[in-house]
């Protein structure tokens, strides 16, 4: 089937020249164009064609984007949504001054939620879940990131991956799930570390990979988590295992984690709002991604991570919501575009790259998604502005009118797909 996508103000392609990244200053090349059209042939972008040219391409459908904006589908890449229960609590405990540590060390924080994971069923959890991701759809999110992580033994962290992959095959977007068993040490595991890393080595990960239950592994390097050889002896495994590795690090402390990271080639580091300045041209040089969470830090009042070291040492910086309900209840990635740039000092240009094509890219599916060049999959946000600078000032309001994923609307303002 063929469509054309025509009238917009602008195209914003954030063609990388197929090299499916951008580093440093280049996060600032976003490569608009005016006066064209897109051609889409069975879920791929075929062609741009001038608007001059487009009444003579025959096509099956039309969608009209007028006075809007086209940009790749925005990709979410680090989000703890599947969860239940409520955390609402510990908001109040941080207003009077508890820090998120001092709340985990009293059996709050992930252990909380851990056990209202734990006393949901499958169908629970599916139910919390289809809203979350209807919501991120709505924004213009195609492609969403999800986590397991609050389960923390066999049986629950199977079972929240179950409930992300039932989305991965009914969701209208691509979901990408991601063991997080490293989570935390869950309390019956407190005094026996050993034994929390021997079944998630030794039974969670062969079990995982081998029913495709996910192919990302993360894990959470921290003081009250996990440390850099816990981490080292997870991710050895999982990487002989062929699973792509990503990590929370360099969060509350140092500890360690970048460097773990590093060694084992993450596809990214997250968080990073302690990093050490002396550490910055070392993951620069790397190809491992900077993923910042600014909700995290605007949530928790903590520092923002150094984004424009980062970029102007020529780091692959990523931006994601980090939306889980603890330190960052924000499932929101405009408002975290928006807090890049009040926060990090980005401009409009790199929150775009950093929200699109490097997301991709630190979940390794940029080779398909991520900006928009022939042969790419057709998935698009058209937001209702004349400028990406609309989208930067209007902090709070979502602006997208279409979310199309290749080439087909599964979401429009106000009309039900």
């Amino acid at each position: 089937m063929k469509t054309l996508i025509k009238n917009a103000e602008q195209i914003v392609t954030v063609d990388t020249k197929g090299k499916n990244v951008k580093r440093g200053k280049l996060l600032s090349e976003i490569a608009p164009l005016s006066d064209h059209s897109i051609l889409v042939e069975d879920g791929i972008i075929k062609d741009f064609i001038p608007n001059s040219n487009s009444s003579k391409t025959e096509v099956e459908k039309i969608i009209d984007a007028q006075s809007c904006i086209i940009l790749p589908g925005l990709v979410e890449c680090h989000t703890h949504a599947a969860y239940a229960g409520s955390r609402a609590n510990e908001f109040l405990m941080r207003l009077k001054g508890a820090t998120y540590e001092e709340i985990a060390k009293s059996g709050g924080g992930i252990t909380s939620t851990m056990k209202a994971v734990r006393n949901s069923s499958f169908e629970e959890l599916v139910k919390l879940l289809k809203p979350r991701i209807d919501h991120f759809i709505s924004q213009g999110v195609t492609t969403l990131e999800i986590k397991s992580g609050y389960g923390l033994s066999f049986y629950d962290e199977i079972k929240l991956l179950q409930v992300i992959n039932h989305f991965r095959v009914h969701s209208s977007i691509d979901i990408v799930p991601t063991f997080l068993g490293a989570h935390t040490y869950p309390p019956e595991y407190k005094n026996d570390h050993g034994q929390y890393l021997k079944l998630i080595i030794e039974e969670l990960l062969p079990y995982i990979i081998k029913n495709k239950l996910a192919d990302h592994v993360d894990a959470f390097c921290e003081k009250t988590a996990f440390s850099s050889e816990d981490v080292d002896l997870i991710f050895t495994k999982a990487k002989k295992l062929g699973y792509k590795l990503r990590l929370h690090t360099e969060q509350f402390n140092v500890v360690g984690g970048l460097d773990v990271a590093l060694k084992h080639k993450a596809l990214s580091v997250d968080h990073l709002e302690v990093i050490a300045d002396d550490d910055i041209p070392k993951l620069a040089k790397s190809n491992t991604a900077a993923v910042l969470l600014p909700g995290v830090s605007f949530f928790l009042n903590c520092p923002f991570a150094p984004a424009r070291k980062l970029i102007e040492n020529n780091a692959i910086v990523a931006l994601a919501t980090d939306y889980n309900p603890g330190s960052s209840h924000i499932p929101n990635l405009q408002l975290i575009m928006q807090l890049a740039a009040l926060n990090y000092k980005m401009s409009s240009e790199e929150i775009i790259s950093a929200a699109t094509i490097n997301s991709a890219y630190a979940m390794g599916v940029q080779e398909n998604i991520g900006s928009l060049e022939i042969g790419k999959q057709a998935d698009f946000a058209i937001f209702e502005a004349k400028d990406i600078s609309e989208i930067i000032y209007n902090i709070g309001i979502n602006l997208n009118k279409y979310t199309i994923k290749k080439g087909k609307i599964v979401y429009s303002r106000n009309v039900e797909n």
